[in-house]
């Protein structure tokens, strides 16, 4: 089985750098309502905005919900400045060449914006209503895992072949090339496997819990990348700010919103992907982006 070099290109991290803020807004709007919502977001000065990868919403699954991939193709036409992607993509939805293509496609409509996130999948009930193979845990990683590897074989050269045990590549021709020298992989990860994954190929690590979870995941991955030969600062470490693993509304308050980013700052996180605040909280939202999140930024 042929595998793509795997040395570190991405840019040393830092506590000196400045931590980054992002959205997620999950697509469970209308098309125009998510427009207007991107739009806020963007001329807030948010550095990136991120859509889901669902059929249906967990939380809410009889609400309509858009495709990802297709509507982020949109938002890379309607944006200019913020960075964007999927956070992330079910490896069980889509053949991770289609993955790569998709990838390369919006990077070039989004001028060079894109961000690829890549995770194993993981609500069974939407896989099930959709007919759609959910493997047992050993082997869903395992699919995740390859899946990387054809990714980075793919987006490494013009031309790739791969002999693995769940997908195939022979002679495949890659072209265009992305317009970013290297697409910043994001990984979703918690389990110790999965951040051992992680330290082999993430740009960005992407994770929720309460501060205990994410410092100890931290930890994890810092012994893994120590096992791997790779220094732990080429990895952002970045929290997916999902209210109900916060245990608090970070839009409830501009002073809500710095005691959730000073907790987990102290435990290694530089960036904090929140998820999107209700239309009634756009007033507050503005007022914690243009007053609370540049004091913050170098804090």
């Amino acid at each position: 089985m042929s595998e793509p070099a795997l040395t570190p290109t991405a840019e040393p991290r830092s506590s000196q750098e400045p931590l980054r803020f992002g959205i997620v807004r999950n697509q469970n709007l209308s098309l125009p309502e998510l427009q207007r919502s991107w739009a806020f977001f963007e001329e807030l000065g948010f550095d990136s905005i991120w859509h889901a990868d669902h059929y249906q919403r967990p939380s809410v699954p009889e609400h309509p919900f858009l495709e990802g991939w297709t509507l982020l193709a949109h938002m890379a036409t309607r944006t200019e400045s913020a960075r964007i992607g999927l956070l992330v993509t079910s490896n069980t939805f889509r053949d991770p060449a289609l993955v790569a293509k998709q990838a390369v496609t919006v990077d070039h409509a989004s001028g060079g914006r894109l961000e690829l996130g890549i995770g194993t999948g993981w609500w069974e009930p939407e896989h099930r209503a959709y007919g759609l193979t959910f493997p047992e845990p050993k082997e869903l990683v395992d699919r995740f895992e390859e899946a990387l590897e054809v990714v980075m074989a793919l987006l490494s050269g013009d031309t790739a072949s791969y002999d693995g045990r769940f997908y195939h590549l022979k002679d495949a021709q890659f072209r265009p090339a992305p317009l970013q020298p290297k697409l910043p992989l994001t990984l979703g990860a918690h389990g110790p496997r999965m951040l051992r994954i992680v330290a082999r190929f993430a740009d960005r690590w992407n994770s929720y819990g309460t501060v205990d979870e994410i410092r100890e995941r931290s930890a994890r991955l810092d012994e893994a990348c120590a096992a791997a030969g790779r220094d732990p600062g080429e990895i952002l470490r970045s929290l997916y700010g999902w209210t109900l693993k916060l245990g608090a509304d970070p839009w409830s308050s501009p002073a809500a919103f710095a005691d959730i980013v000073g907790r987990y700052r102290e435990a290694g996180i530089r960036e904090f992907l929140m998820e999107a605040p209700h239309e009634h909280q756009f007033a507050t939202t503005e007022r914690i982006a243009r007053e609370v999140i540049p004091g913050l930024r170098w804090g």
